[in-house]
């Protein structure tokens, strides 16, 4: 299993840490590159949408839920 990697965000002005497993980083990163955003700026969004949902785990279903929609050949 792979090791989380933990990072720094800054979200609404405050520093917080997100730890999820390096495959989920880049992921993440390819998401905002696919969406024209950064890093921060897709996380800031997922934050303001997960609710009372930990925002690791709201990360993790954005990415699902990015792979999701693509169409399927």
């Amino acid at each position: 299993m792979a090791r989380l990697k933990k990072r720094s965000i800054l979200l609404a002005g405050h520093a917080t840490s997100v730890a999820l497993e390096p495959a989920f980083w880049a992921a993440l990163e390819d998401v905002a590159k696919d969406r024209g955003l950064s890093l921060a700026a897709l996380v800031t969004e997922i934050d303001l949408a997960r609710g009372d949902q930990g925002l690791a785990s709201a990360c993790r279903l954005a990415v699902l839920s990015h792979l999701l929609a693509r169409p399927r050949p």
